[in-house]
Order: C-alpha cells, then sequence, then structure tokens
C-alpha cells in the first residue's frame, strides 16, 4: 500500500495547499484538523402524505485521516448523512464543509464534479459493471477526470495492488467471489485518491470470512495509507474496527469511546 500513498502523496499536498482543511481546538488546547464539518443539518422529505425528518439540525466534525463507523436501526437516518456528506443528496437546511469547501452551495453539476473528484464509494452489493474487467471498473471513476491513459493505468495498478488483486485484473464480476467483487468496489473507491470515502454496509452481503478480511483491509487503508472513511453499518463486530463510533437514534448523534491511536476498539 506504500507504493499508493507515494504515488499520491503530491496531489494531496497540492489539494491541501489550495484549500485548507477548517480547524477546532480542544478544551485542552490540542489542534485538530476537520476534514468534514456538518453544522446543524436537517433533511426532510415528503413519503406520500407523510413529512419524514431523519435528520434534525445534526453537527459532526470528522477529522483528515479518521475512520468513522455509524450505526442506527433501520430508518435512524444514517444512509442520508452519508449520502448527504458524499453530495449525493441535499440538506433541506444547515451546512456541510469538506477541506473548507462548502458543499451545499454548489450547483448540481458542480457538485457532480466535485464529487467524481474527491469521494470514494463503497456499496453494499459492489454495483459493478458485469461486462467490464475489474481492471475496467476500477478505471471507470478515472474517466471523468483530466488524466492521460498512462495516469490511469498507473493509479488503476497501484489501487489493485493495495487490495491484492493484481492477478483478477482482467477477470469480470461473475468470475469473482463475492469477497473480490467487494475488493474491486473498494479498489474503485480509492483510485481517484479522494478527500474521503464512504461506505454503506460494506460487508452486508458477505459470508463471515469475506466479511472479516474487508474490514481487515478498510482498517489497512486508514492505518497505513491515512485514507478517511466514514462507514455506515448495522454490524457491531463491524462498526468496532473503527477508530470512533456513532449511533444515530432519532437525528441525534451519540459517540461511544475513541480508539486509542493503533489500537482498534
Amino acid at each position: 500500500m506504500h507504493n499508493l500513498a507515494n504515488a499520491t502523496g503530491r496531489e494531496v499536498r497540492h489539494q491541501e495547499a489550495h484549500a485548507p482543511s477548517p480547524r477546532f481546538t480542544l478544551s485542552w488546547g490540542v489542534t485538530v484538523v476537520a476534514l468534514v464539518e456538518v453544522r446543524k443539518v436537517t433533511r426532510v422529505y415528503r413519503k406520500g402524505d407523510q413529512t419524514v425528518t431523519p435528520l434534525h439540525e445534526v453537527s459532526l466534525d470528522i477529522e483528515r485521516g479518521d475512520f468513522v463507523s455509524l450505526m442506527g436501526a433501520s430508518g435512524s437516518g444514517k444512509s442520508t448523512l452519508l449520502n448527504l456528506i458524499a453530495g449525493i443528496d441535499r440538506p433541506t437546511s444547515g451546512t456541510i464543509l469538506v477541506n473548507g469547501q462548502d458543499i451545499t452551495r454548489l450547483s448540481r453539476s458542480a457538485l457532480a464534479d466535485w464529487r467524481a473528484a474527491h469521494v470514494g464509494y463503497i456499496f453494499q452489493t459492489h454495483n459493478l459493471v458485469p461486462v467490464l474487467t475489474a481492471w475496467e471498473n476500477v478505471e471507470l471513476p478515472l474517466l471523468l477526470l483530466p488524466l492521460s491513459r498512462a495516469e490511469r493505468r498507473q493509479r488503476v495498478g497501484i489501487a489493485l495492488e493495495a487490495v491484492g488483486l493484481t492477478d483478477r485484473a482482467q477477470h469480470y464480476p461473475r468470475q469473482l467471489s463475492g469477497g473480490q467483487e467487494q475488493r474491486v468496489g473498494i479498489a474503485r473507491a480509492i483510485v481517484a485518491n479522494p478527500h474521503i470515502v464512504v461506505a454503506d454496509e460494506p460487508t452486508g452481503d458477505l459470508d463471515a470470512e469475506s466479511t472479516a478480511q474487508i474490514l481487515e483491509l478498510l482498517r489497512r487503508l486508514n492505518a497505513e495509507l491515512g485514507t478517511t472513511l466514514l462507514m455506515v453499518t448495522h454490524d457491531p463486530h463491524a462498526a468496532a474496527v473503527a477508530r470512533r463510533r456513532l449511533r444515530l437514534e432519532k437525528g441525534v448523534l451519540h459517540e461511544h469511546e475513541r480508539a486509542s491511536p493503533g489500537r482498534q476498539a
């Protein structure tokens, strides 16, 4: 994984130089970099004749390089919050800053461009294109960016190496196991070197062995590459892999004890 860090390090420094992250100071004087700032976010939508409010004035900071898990009952708003931070949905009110940029002020087209460049998404059901090889599936997000063919080739190769699938690069999804398909999905999520990777129930469709492998891979991406991760899950064992664990109940966030550096709770 060090190759991925080396290959993308220059770009990361370039992004930080032009868009410094917001900072806040804890009560004991330690300055922490907040990559994501969610402030008083409310989301309201109509469901038939009913008005549903899954999120009401939710606020949250996610530090650069953190690994956050978000749990909650079905319908609690956890996936809604994840999609708002990823720029897939828009809040009814409130602000969301990612790397210093207020994404709630972007136009629809500008938000799509921002999302393509700065967010990696890991789906529960893989969402691989069946007629494309693993290599081609991982390359898809890069086709939206101003990169040469050689740059795309380098990034895809490094991403597949990071998830241990170099030898499966020319395989189609039907030729892969469920765990391998999810690893292709993870490679696709990290290939553009995004600010943040969001994962919506990434182990929900996997058996116990594949689940353990995927969680370990996510842990290593965070620990070794400093990838900022936000993972929605219903599984407390999966949530425990994260450095920081949150629970959303009736629109209110509750935080569990944070794992100490270098240790997962």
